[in-house]
């Protein structure tokens, strides 16, 4: 049976946790996949979710954020899609608990993967983090009962400069992978694609 640690001894997971890994994403120019190698025994796992040499390597500043935040969403649940005016902002995305269906969709006009977008699984048992630059828009949907979703921002919020664009825009075509359950009244009068890309100009 494995014991408790002494108070200023490491664990056996923080002694064999590995650096994680960077991934490009080909559909969406500038997006990164942070994938870390949970280690798992009979307790449960220990995982590193961020890594600020790791973030340097993959030209990120550590210290560029201003702002975390976290949603939990129940099982059908369309938060998105959305994106900001003005300055815009970056984030990193990760599933913290549960599972979600989450998408990145490029709305910055001078990018050459412009109206692509990309999904991913996120889940909480990989924590594997999405970094999303500023122009993309970002939504998902929730798999599990429960999904916990944590957000890092370089901008503090404002709500003036939000525009959200229709989840279910046929120009997008994007297959969640669930029937949509509850929607903000903000996502259920959500911009077009087009209206969009107009509102960001």
């Amino acid at each position: 049976m494995l014991q408790s640690p002494t108070y200023g001894e490491s664990t056996d997971h923080e002694r064999e946790v590995t650096a994680m890994k960077v991934h490009q994403v080909e559909r969406v120019a500038g997006v990164l996949v942070f994938e870390p190698a949970p280690v798992v025994d009979d307790r449960g796992f220990f995982c590193r979710t961020f890594d600020a040499a790791v973030a340097c390597e993959a030209g990120i500043a550590p210290n560029g954020f201003a702002q975390d935040s976290v949603s939990r969403s129940l099982r059908g649940v369309v938060r998105g899609l959305h994106v900001r005016r003005g300055l815009g902002e970056t984030k990193l995305v990760r599933c913290s608990y549960g599972a979600v269906f989450d998408v990145i969709v490029d709305l910055r006009p001078s990018s050459p993967t412009y109206r692509n977008w990309e999904s991913f699984e996120l889940e909480g048992d990989g924590q594997m983090s999405v970094y999303i630059p500023n122009g993309c828009a970002h939504g998902f949907q929730a798999l599990t009962s429960v999904a916990d979703v944590s957000y890092r921002i370089d901008r503090p919020h404002d709500p003036s400069e939000d525009v959200a664009v229709r989840f279910d825009d046929p120009a997008l075509a994007i297959p969640w992978p669930l029937p949509v359950g509850i929607v903000s009244r903000r996502d259920q009068h959500a911009l077009s694609l087009e209206d969009a890309l107009a509102a960001l100009r």
